[in-house]
């Protein structure tokens, strides 16, 4: 089972906007393993809490930020369940009358009913459907209501991109949003629309039986018994045992439902994760290994699926014998009456009808325990992402943890006393001071490890965890240039203007992008649609990430080594490109080759240290006479790595 998550103290909003209380302080500890009392004490109050945060979200949609229609959708479904259960009712006496006509061999009274029968049926079949309609469209109406509100938090801020940074219950959230939220939302309209109904035909028909039936009088020893309502006291019998018999066969559904969907999700996963690496996958010769991986991914698959079979075989004894004994019982009990003549012919099919009915209704949970389970599991898996969503809106807010703020100043990017830690307060950089002007090349360089990319994603603002802050100059734009663009699907043309609209550019300004970064070959193909994210290189993907550049005219622009799958030549035409084409925009450049120096006038390096890594030097590599300088607490101290400073300009000057 996944780790618990930890949840600092706050109060994040839920999807239907609602401030959500914290958890129990329980929730956050994690129980000792070795004690099996206090793990089981602990799922129990895991797996409640994730119900009662899903119910919180999810009845939303009946609340005044909810769906116009949901609760027009859920009183016409209503009606219709009682409107129903009338033509249910009315089918029954006709069972009666049918066959009290057919026992007097009265045709003329037969006939009569069989006309009577057809709006019945007529009624009955068009209830049926509509009952389908205003359920679905329920379900349908809810699903899109509660997947707009987690996707619109999955998205927000980053967030689908920090779920990968922290830890917490929220493996595959794709399949959770996808599959679970379905089975969350469609399984509760089904259980209401049928427990409502079960309420109200057992309520019926157990008037009918009552009725029908009146009291059993048995002699016993010489002794005579009256049992009153003897086919109610048995319908209610036969459905008491029938359900605690499914209860306790299929008290392990829950988590075996769980532990299915987990091995099911984490398959999905192998596989997609081949699919987006096929190329690698492939020049490597990889391919034993991850069907290897398929293999025991899939095998889990299978034991999940043995063991819920198992579950299923076991409730299957309890729902199949009920299916088999429960119409019989009625007819058995009734005979010594019809034979007796106290009862008549129809009188003993209706009550057979309605016992059945009765029996049906309290066996709703004999029929539906499966699903339940299968609900329970979805319910509780998309209830662990909203915690986790959760847990990153509370980081959000400051409080528990800290926060980068965000800014404006005049310089075109500062770091001000900027600390960059990891969701659990470890420093990965460690208070940085930068000033950089408009205009200005700054490479940040430093050992692999020390948090070039980390503060890159701070800069960004993807990485929220740590002190001081980030500002921008006002109105001022960024665009980032990862090592591995992303291409998005669709044309080429698209791939290119990405992240804005297709139609803001013409395919010739998009053309003449592609033709300065060295992708002119691709011109003819610009409306092609292909799978790009495939067919072109990891040096085609960044320069097209370069034409992008070319196309939006940022004003700061960021790079996290996004040349490094270019030769040195096709890097320093695309670096001298970028200082002609945008003169004024402030570049960041994160990299190791030491060729980019000359494509930058100032350099920063980045050394790992114990409470970590800090801004250690800044080298001009043009003289900019009046151009603020790298303030860094650090270096205010007299650390002999000024003397390390001044040695690496000394030997720039020298060569």
């Amino acid at each position: 089972m996944d780790a618990p998550n930890k949840l600092p103290p706050g109060q994040p909003v839920t999807e239907s906007g609602e401030k959500l209380p914290d958890p129990p302080p329980e929730f956050s500890q994690p129980p000792d393993p070795t004690d099996i009392e206090s793990r089981e004490a602990f799922e129990q109050l895991r797996r409640r809490y994730l119900l009662g945060r899903f119910w919180l979200s999810a009845k939303g949609f009946w609340g005044r930020n909810g769906a116009p229609l949901a609760w027009v959708l859920s009183g016409g479904l209503l009606l219709l369940i009682v409107v129903n259960l009338c033509i249910q009712y009315g089918i029954n006496v006709w069972n009666r009358h049918i066959f009290d006509a057919l026992e007097k061999k009265d045709s003329a009274t037969v006939f009569h009913l069989i006309a009577i029968f057809v709006p019945l049926a007529a009624g009955s079949i068009a209830l049926s459907v509509a009952l389908v309609y205003a359920r679905m469209t329920i379900q349908r109406r809810w699903r899109a209501w509660l997947n707009t509100a987690v996707v619109d938090r999955w998205l927000t801020s980053g967030r689908y991109y920090q779920l990968n940074l922290v830890s917490g219950d929220h493996k595959n959230p794709e399949f959770r949003i996808a599959d679970d939220l379905r089975v969350a939302t469609d399984a509760p309209v089904d259980f209401a629309a049928g427990v409502t109904s079960a309420f109200l035909s057992a309520t019926t028909f157990i008037v009918v039986l009552w009725t029908i039936g009146g009291a059993l009088t048995l002699t016993i020893g010489g002794s005579t018994v009256t049992v009153p309502g003897f086919l109610v006291i048995a319908a209610v019998l036969y459905a008491a045992v029938a359900s605690t018999a499914m209860l306790w066969i299929g008290k392990n559904f829950v988590v075996v439902s769980e532990d299915k969907n987990q091995a099911e999700a984490e398959y999905r996963y192998a596989l997609t994760r081949i699919r987006e690496n096929g190329e690698s996958i492939a020049l490597l010769g990889g391919e034993d290994e991850e069907r290897a991986g398929i293999d025991r991914s899939f095998g889990s698959v299978l034991r999940q699926w043995a063991r819920i079979c198992g579950q299923h075989m076991r409730t299957t004894i309890v729902s199949q014998g009920s299916s088999v004994i429960a119409p019989a019982i009625p007819i058995l009990l009734a005979a010594p009456k019809y034979l007796d003549g106290s009862m008549t012919l129809g009188q003993v099919m209706q009550a057979a009808s309605a016992f059945t009915i009765v029996q049906s209704a309290f066996g709703w949970l004999v029929d539906n325990y499966p699903r339940l389970a299968e609900w329970t599991a979805g319910a509780r898996r998309i209830a662990s992402l909203m915690v986790s969503l959760d847990a990153l809106e509370r980081a959000e807010s400051g409080e528990g943890t800290g926060r980068i703020e965000r800014g404006e100043t005049e310089y075109a990017l500062r770091l001000n006393d900027l600390s960059v830690t990891l969701d659990d307060g470890t420093a990965v950089v460690n208070e940085a001071e930068v000033a950089i002007e408009p205009g200005e090349r700054v490479l940040v360089a430093g050992e692999s490890g020390t948090g070039k990319s980390t503060l890159v994603r701070a800069i960004a603002g993807l990485w929220p965890w740590g002190d001081g802050s980030v500002e921008f100059q006002k109105n001022g734009r960024v665009f980032m240039l990862p090592q591995k663009p992303y291409v998005p699907a669709g044309t080429l043309r698209r791939a290119v203007t990405y992240p804005a609209p297709a139609e803001d550019w013409d395919e010739q300004q998009v053309g003449e992008a592609l033709e300065k970064v060295g992708l002119g070959h691709l011109k003819e193909r610009i409306e092609e649609e292909a799978p790009w994210d495939q067919t072109l290189s990891g040096g085609e993907k960044q320069r097209l990430a370069f034409a992008r550049l070319l196309l939006h005219q940022p004003d700061i622009i960021v790079l996290d080594e996004a040349t490094s799958a270019l030769d040195p030549p096709s890097q320093d035409a695309i670096m001298t490109l970028i200082n002609q084409e945008l003169k004024q925009a402030t570049v960041v450049s994160v990299a190791h080759r030491p060729e980019l120096e000359a494509f930058h006038s100032r350099k920063i390096i980045l050394e790992r240290r114990k409470d970590g890594a800090r801004l250690v030097s800044d080298i001009d590599l043009i003289k900019r006479p009046g151009r603020r300088r790298l303030i860094n607490r650090w270096l205010r101290r007299p650390p002999p790595r000024r003397e390390a400073t001044g040695q690496a300009n000394d030997k720039r000057q020298r060569a």
